[in-house]
């Protein structure tokens, strides 16, 4: 979810740090993959400010026999994402370690707009999502059964792909509130929730499951919408704004701020709301 800081029309992204076999398994996703995960992660945290990406910070620990080439992998994954936002890496320590670590920190632009914060949902606000929600989660499940396909869930799960302009979009909107969903869409507007002192009710008929994940669902004798509430990783942005705002078409409506505490799916608390990386 989002949780930067914001300063003299900056923003900064929270570290996002990356473990081997907590955030990444070699075994799962290549080098290129984990690079690209790695600057995808922090920008959408940017994009859930409301900001543009400008930059990123890189820390990066390393085994003394990591190959060259696993590192040249990684550097261009994270060179390629920051490209798709006109982004640059500034910056790069590289010291040793027992196991691969990423450090790294977006900064970006806010355009003169103020930062959209945790805490401004207000009873009445819509709430909707931009960007893809349970992919990511249905991609894990297929790799932790052994799988490599379906390639659109395994891929999404290896290399996402969040809606970073619907973040600056969104502040455009009136945006009151937003987060980007890393943790699982209940847990991070949980998150809002919280810092707002409201309560945010969802609605599953809303909430619309892909038929991809439909059928990996039923393969997997997993009910797929526990992947779109729980799932973290696709880097989605979810928002609440003025009940009379007009959203454009990459928006969907999911539910509604209440007042009250916590959130709700058609009326009920959803168990186990977090999502967990390899733990």
């Amino acid at each position: 979810g989002a949780g930067g800081a914001a300063r003299g029309g900056g923003a900064a992204g929270s570290p996002v740090l990356g473990g081997e076999n907590r955030h990444f398994r070699r075994d799962w996703s290549t080098a290129n993959d984990i690079g690209h995960k790695a600057a995808a992660r922090s920008f959408a945290d940017i994009a859930a400010m409301g900001a543009v990406p400008t930059a990123l910070l890189l820390g990066f620990a390393t085994p003394g026999d990591l190959a060259v080439d696993w590192v040249d992998g990684l550097m261009a994954g994270l060179r390629e994402e920051c490209g798709e936002v006109g982004a640059a890496i500034v910056g790069g320590d590289v010291t040793a370690a027992e196991v691969i670590t990423l450090g790294v920190t977006a900064l970006g632009d806010l355009q003169g707009r103020a930062p959209v914060t945790l805490s401004g949902a207000r009873p009445g606000d819509l709430v909707a999502v931009a960007g893809k929600l349970g992919w990511a989660a249905a991609g894990f499940a297929v790799l932790g059964r052994g799988f490599r396909s379906p390639v659109q869930v395994v891929a999404a799960h290896r290399r996402p792909e969040p809606p970073y302009a619907e973040g600056p979009r969104a502040a455009e909107l009136g945006a009151t509130s937003m987060t980007d969903v890393s943790d699982g869409l209940v847990a991070d507007l949980g998150h809002i929730a919280e810092a707002s002192g409201v309560r945010i009710d969802l609605r599953a008929d809303l909430l619309t499951v892909p038929v991809k994940l439909r059928e990996v669902g039923a393969a997997l004798n997993v009910d797929p919408l526990v992947w779109l509430l729980t799932g973290g990783d696709d880097y989605a942005l979810a928002a609440s704004f003025p009940k009379n705002a007009s959203l454009p078409d990459t928006w969907t409506v999911i539910g509604a701020v209440a007042a009250g505490e916590g959130v709700r799916v058609d009326g009920r608390r959803w168990p186990g709301a977090g999502h967990e990386h390899f733990r």
